[in-house]
């Protein structure tokens, strides 16, 4: 068998894989699943909002087929003017996490840039196959466009944003309201986003068993929620942004990802696709960065400039 090369992982991330293998091991199979849910379930958020001026308010709203899904508004202290917004959707794989999973990072937002977050507990796979999380998430920018007046916002400055899973849904909810017509996006921010179905890569290719989601994960993500779908021929864009043919039209796109995980090539691509398209992308590809690095070892050199990066071209898009 062929020795498998690949990018070496940064020494100081390196150092956390073990650490982060027994919270989120390598290679998740369906038989994990119900692990993962336990062990990638978020701490409870008055922890995490403890020392924090942000006030929490949740609600349900209709989501696909219109059943209630719950979303929370997370808004600064205080305020005077009609804020920028960020629909956040969660990591996890599309089979795990909550609305609150990762979140940290945002919460940054709203003290620093005064923006209302708005998160969602979109359904999960394998119970909900497409499109039942794609469709909850658009339900929830309509909501939150809808609601502009009450919850104090800017229609014209609503960004959203998703990390994994969730960057491949918010690429997918920048498509759906192109060509639907629907509420106007400023921002798409795509961390390390899983976009593709196909599992064609060379960078799928070279991380299999090592590091966090590898090759085995992603197929396992991909297929409970597209079922014998995934693929084929029959892979809506909106579920898989990698499928779309035309990227034009789409709002300015932040892209960050590790130049050592399985989503690195895709994510590259479809950055240099929105500029064929003649869009608007700023990517950033993190030498050494295995998946999730800046959620999974926030204090590392490495982290610190992803953070920063994300943090800059977030203030300016919400600020123009």
């Amino acid at each position: 068998m062929a020795q498998v090369v690949r990018p070496a992982f940064d020494p100081e991330l390196r150092a956390g894989l073990a650490v982060v293998g027994g919270m989120f091991p390598p290679t998740i199979t369906p038989e994990l699943i119900g692990f993962m849910r336990s062990s990638y379930a978020s701490p409870p958020l008055e922890n995490t909002l403890a020392n924090r001026d942000v006030v929490r308010t949740d609600a349900v709203i209709r989501g696909h087929a219109g059943d209630p899904v719950e979303i929370s508004v997370l808004s600064p202290g205080a305020r005077t003017a009609p804020a920028p917004a960020v629909l956040f959707i969660h990591s996890g794989g599309l089979l795990f996490g909550d609305r609150f999973s990762g979140i940290d990072l945002i919460l940054d937002w709203i003290e620093r840039f005064g923006a209302v977050v708005v998160t969602v507990e979109y359904r999960l796979a394998p119970e909900f196959r497409d499109p039942y999380a794609r469709e909850d998430v658009y339900a929830a920018l309509e909501w939150t466009a809808a609601q502009s007046e009450q919850l104090g916002i800017r229609s014209d400055r609503i960004v959203v944003a998703g990390a994994s899973a969730g960057g491949g849904l918010a690429a997918g909810l920048a498509l759906a309201a192109r060509d639907r017509g629907g509420p106007v996006l400023c921002g798409q921010i795509l961390d390390y986003p899983m976009l593709d179905d196909r599992g064609l890569t060379a960078s799928t290719a070279q991380f299999d068993g090592i590091g966090v989601w590898d090759r085995v994960s992603n197929e396992t993500g991909w297929r409970a929620f597209l079922g014998d779908a995934v693929g084929g021929n029959d892979v809506s864009p909106y579920a898989a942004p990698a499928r779309a043919t035309d990227l034009s039209g789409l709002p300015p796109a932040f892209i960050d990802v590790g130049a050592a995980e399985i989503f690195r090539d895709e994510a590259i691509d479809y950055a240099n696709r929105i500029w064929r398209a003649g869009g608007d992308a700023e990517l950033h590809v993190w030498s050494g960065g295995f998946h999730a690095f800046d959620i999974f070892a926030p204090h590392t050199t490495l982290a610190q400039g992803m953070i920063r990066a994300r943090d800059a071209w977030v203030e300016k898009i919400l600020a123009d």
